[in-house]
């Protein structure tokens, strides 16, 4: 499954960056493979859509982005995440503002930044800050099939893929990196295996095509933040819509 997705933009890009008008285009495209039957997707081509790919230093040095501290939004509304995936800087904020007519409870106890916002109602807010690289993943307590991830990344070099698997990475300086890939349907160890170095120079950089074997549906099969099954909802309790 396919849902929005927003990353940080190409402006707030451009000022991590020495400048806009220097350092090299890296393109490429990627292809997702194996099982799609669960993805309602348009057309065939919309299951390359919004892969991450990003690159470090091979080196292996962080490129902290030199801006203000950035704020982003994760929206609760019709018991879902807008948008699904947001790619930030780390130590961005993210606020988590509940615009349904009752509780949520947002938690995030995997990889990535673990937190519990509690319960909270209709109208309020609450906010994290994502202080290290990562992907978290994010649910409500009280509603299972509401689910985001938020990555977190230590450099300004990355890109997510269009419809057709494109990729262009601008103004990236010259030197020797490793390339990155992140789909929400492939494997940890899967993702891990497409990590590649890579070499920008000149003009433009072409990584070619990167296959990106999946394995089902994108939504992370999980329990609630006590490791138990969800209960089943009570429509005489406030935490549930009626």
């Amino acid at each position: 499954m396919r849902f929005k997705i927003v990353a940080f933009s190409f402006l707030a890009l451009a000022a991590f960056s020495a400048a806009s008008d220097q350092g090299t285009t890296v393109t490429g495209h990627v292809a997702v493979t194996g099982a799609h039957s669960s993805r309602p997707v348009a057309t065939r081509e919309d299951y390359a859509k919004g892969v991450v790919v990003w690159l470090t230093p091979a080196d292996g040095h962080a490129i902290r982005p030199e801006a203000p501290q950035q704020h982003f939004r994760l929206v609760q509304k019709d018991k879902q995440f807008t948008p699904h995936l947001l790619v930030v800087p780390a130590g961005s904020s993210i606020d988590f503002p509940n615009r349904d007519p009752f509780f949520h409870n947002v938690f995030s106890l995997f990889e990535g930044k673990r937190f519990d916002l509690g319960l909270y109602e209709s109208g309020s807010s609450r906010a994290v800050r994502f202080d290290r690289p990562g992907v978290s993943y994010i649910f409500c307590n009280i509603h299972p099939q509401m689910s985001a991830v938020v990555i977190a990344l230590d450099t300004p070099y990355f890109a997510i893929s269009g419809p057709a698997g494109g990729v262009t990475i601008p103004a990236v300086p010259a030197g020797k990196y490793v390339l990155h890939i992140w789909d929400e349907a492939a494997g940890l160890d899967t993702l891990r295996g497409l990590s590649r170095p890579i070499e920008v120079a000149g003009a433009a950089s072409d990584f070619g095509m990167l296959r990106v074997p999946v394995t089902g549906d994108s939504q992370l099969t999980h329990k609630n933040k006590y490791g138990q099954d969800y209960d089943a909802p009570d429509p005489m309790s406030s935490v549930y819509a009626r």
